[in-house]
């Protein structure tokens, strides 16, 4: 095999560099906002607001303003944080648990003995003992799960530090706010996807001190990393969807519709609750979400490129290509975010979806020649991939370029399209918002047509991107390609926190009793944010099919399968239960953002009748109670859809073997994949369905409105109905089938050697 131009020395230089380019550039932006002051009232002025006055020179606000803004904010920033190290302190008795399980499992596929093992690739040559292996899967794990908490855990601190600046700034302009809020969505793009290499590629770097030049074994160790990032996102997902839910449903059903008071009005008593929950579900459970699926991604590429030719013949540049992708992504999305704040300016609410969409496509455009530049320095002229089964298939480089390619480009698809389905500017959004004339039954029967038609294109984009990719370089090619779906994750990540950012900054400046023109242009960023947040999940259950795809390819060749048959009776028992566990965890999501919004609703009703001179804005509500309602509920409640996620793999593959699991992981992902779809079109199109009501900017809208009317009562139902579908369950099913995958894939030995006593009993 040919040599690559890029050295061993060079590679192992450009990681880290470019994953501390990202932290530096995160810090940066972080700087700039920080100059936003939340205490200072008069400043000297100078370009892109980085030392504005916060008090408007065009409107005389209340010289209140600030102290009333940070008040709030420290409210929804001290809930926010209170409710993480609840659920964190509940997440560290389940790593530490769950670590005990992964040791002594793959510990016992030897016996428990330390003896070194003839290696894989080299029977003639010695390689770590199952207790070794076992140890740094653990070891894997663990920090997967750190890096996943930290990176939840930054993402809220940055958002709750960010709201109420971007509240300010906007009595400025919406150009002045819309900087704001996408600097600080940045910050945590940049720090996650930096961090996530970084500690990925310091974790290989140590590991190799161990295995040496086993790669197979080092890399099969490292897919635990990947575990402990699906494991903290699920729950994180999971919890934080049903807090923010729980607050958001009790708000808007007593605020909006039976008290006839706007949203985020600070009589409310579940305000601050649902302000929190932006942040700790939309926020903290996104960036987990997303680090999972770069671990994950990162990881299967690493365990498929160890069984190649890379690996049979020592070669760490090519074996590091999926880092190097990272690694020019994240050069990539920097470069994009100076587009969109020093580069093209946002002059008024026409222009704020436009840039955001622009940022999609200048980081599409520039990381397609990024991934040519990597494929040719990073990879040999041709090299073979070992397909289980089949004979090794020989890949040249340019084709590996075609695969990553084809993956970025269905992720761009993916988002369009989801803008498409969601985004109040374009017709479908408009029938459903006028379906609301009719009342809300009307509004639901459109919402579900609506989401159940906007799978189809991305479902094709997925299975293009999916064909191509095996065709030219069998499962190492749709690994690279999910990598390819997440190499511009910073600039995804920006967008996406951009949007709960915004909603924020919107519910700060009505409890703050800002003038109306504010609220709007708060409600202006919101609206756009609705629809990048929609694109964001549609980015993560496109890179979650690919990821589950390719970590399934990872488990059949680790777990010795030959050949996944579904006419088979096992397989196909295992593919219809499958099939079936997406609307299980689904029911058992939404159920749970009910029973806490049920507790919710009864709080806010009894307040207002209880407390004297509330509704008249005398005397001030409790918001305290409705916070540890929501706490209460989501720890309590995300605990049997985890359990469910979690256990399922290791009970089918102890009791039933892996032929039975490999059928169950097709059926989640065929399955998962499209509920997934169709529940965040669905909730995301009610959301700004009712939005575009509310906003009037058009004829159309104007005849449906104002705020108050029976079309506007019919839209607040939809979208309430529709807020566990695209804030909970939606978001939490494409963590459920790369977890399951990636949790198979680590338990394989375990299963290959255990598993399926339930058959072998029945001599089956």
């Amino acid at each position: 095999m040919a040599a690559t131009i890029l050295s061993a020395f060079q590679v192992e230089i450009l990681i880290p560099v470019a994953a501390l380019i990202g932290i530096l550039f995160a810090l940066f932006q972080w700087y700039i906002v920080s100059r936003v002051s939340v205490g200072a009232a008069t400043r000297v002025s100078s370009n892109n607001g980085y030392n504005d006055s916060l008090l408007s020179h065009e409107e005389d606000g209340d010289e209140g303003a600030e102290a009333k803004c940070a008040e709030i904010q420290q409210a929804i920033s001290e809930g926010a944080e209170s409710f993480l190290f609840t659920e964190y302190g509940y997440l560290g008795v389940f790593v530490v648990i769950f670590s005990a399980f992964i040791f002594v499992f793959l510990s016992s596929v030897e016996g428990f003995s330390t003896k070194k093992l003839p290696c894989k690739s080299d029977p003639s040559q010695l390689c770590a003992s199952a207790v070794a292996n076992a140890g740094f899967s653990t070891i894997a794990f663990i920090l997967g799960a750190l890096t996943s908490t930290l990176s939840g855990y930054l993402g809220m601190k940055i958002a709750t530090y960010a709201n109420a600046r971007t509240t300010l700034e906007a009595r400025k302009g919406v150009n002045k706010a819309f900087i704001v809020a996408f600097r600080s969505g940045s910050v945590m793009g940049f720090l996650l996807a930096a961090n996530g290499l970084l500690v990925l590629f310091i974790a290989i770097i140590l590991f190799k001190l161990f295995y040496g030049s086993d790669w197979e074994g080092l890399y099969e160790a490292i897919a635990g990393y990947g575990l402990g990032g699906s494991s903290v996102a699920l729950f994180g997902r999971v919890g934080g969807g049903i807090y923010t839910k729980a607050a958001d449903v009790g708000a808007d059903l007593v605020g909006k519709v039976e008290q006839n008071i706007p949203e985020d009005d600070p009589r409310n008593p579940a305000v601050i609750a649902d302000n929190v929950g932006d942040n700790v579900g939309d926020i903290a459970g996104m960036g987990a979400d997303l680090f999972g699926s770069f671990a994950e991604s990162s990881c299967a590429a690493l365990v498929v490129s160890s069984i190649s030719s890379f690996g049979l013949d020592r070669d760490f540049v090519a074996m590091s290509f999926p880092l190097l992708i990272s690694s020019f992504g994240i050069v990539v999305c920097l470069i994009t975010t100076l587009f969109a704040t020093d580069i093209f300016e946002v002059k008024g609410v026409k222009d704020i979806e436009p840039s955001l969409k622009k940022q999609l496509i200048i980081s599409t455009v520039l990381m397609t020649v990024a991934i040519f530049v990597v494929c040719y320095i990073a990879l040999p002229a041709k090299f073979t991939i070992n397909v289980v089964g089949h004979e090794p298939k020989i890949v040249k480089w340019w084709q590996l370029f075609f695969c990553v390619g084809s993956g970025l480009w269905a992720g761009l698809i993916i988002g369009f399209v989801t803008e498409y389905f969601t985004s109040n500017a374009y017709r479908p959004v408009q029938d459903v918002a006028d379906s609301c004339k009719t009342g809300a039954a009307t509004n639901i029967i459109f919402g579900l047509a609506l989401g159940y038609k906007s799978v189809i294109i991305p479902v094709i984009a997925i299975a293009l991107a999916i064909f191509l990719s095996y065709t030219l370089a069998a499962m190492y090619g749709i690994a690279v390609a999910a990598l390819g779906m997440l190499s511009t994750i910073a600039t995804g990540l920006a967008i996406d926190a951009y949007g709960p950012i915004s909603d924020n900054a919107g519910g700060i400046a009505e409890m703050a009793g800002f003038p109306h023109s504010i609220r709007e242009r708060t409600d202006a960023l919101d609206a756009a944010g609705n629809t990048t947040a929609a694109i964001g999940k549609g980015f993560a259950i496109g890179s979650a099919a690919l990821v589950s795809l390719a970590l399934f390819g990872a488990f059949v060749s680790r777990a010795g399968i030959v050949a996944v048959d579904v006419i088979s009776p096992k397989e196909f028992v295992g593919l219809l239960f499958g099939a079936m566990l997406p609307y299980w965890f689904s029911a058992m999501t939404m159920k749970s953002v009910g029973k806490a919004a049920l507790a919710m609703v009864e709080e806010v009703r009894s307040q207002f009748q209880n407390i004297p001179g509330l509704m008249e804005g005398r005397a001030k509500p409790d918001y305290k109670s409705c916070v540890k309602i929501s706490t209460d509920a989501s720890i309590k409640e995300m605990i049997p859809p985890g359990a469910l996620v979690m256990v399922t793999p290791l009970v089918v593959g102890w009791f039933f073997g892996p032929q039975t699991l490999s059928g169950l992981l097709a059926g989640a992902l065929v399955s998962g994949v499209q509920i997934a779809i169709s529940a965040s079109n669905t909730g995301g199109a009610w959301d700004n369905a009712k939005k575009y009501i509310e906003a009037g900017a058009s004829e159309h809208a104007k005849q449906l409105g104002p705020k108050g009317s029976d079309a506007h009562k019919a839209a607040v139902i939809g979208d309430t109905v529709g807020d566990p579908l695209k804030d909970t369950s939606g978001p939490s099913l494409n963590i459920l089938i790369k977890l399951m995958a990636v949790e198979s894939l680590v338990f394989a030995p375990f299963f290959a050697r255990h598993g399926g006593f339930v058959f072998k009993w029945l001599g089956l």
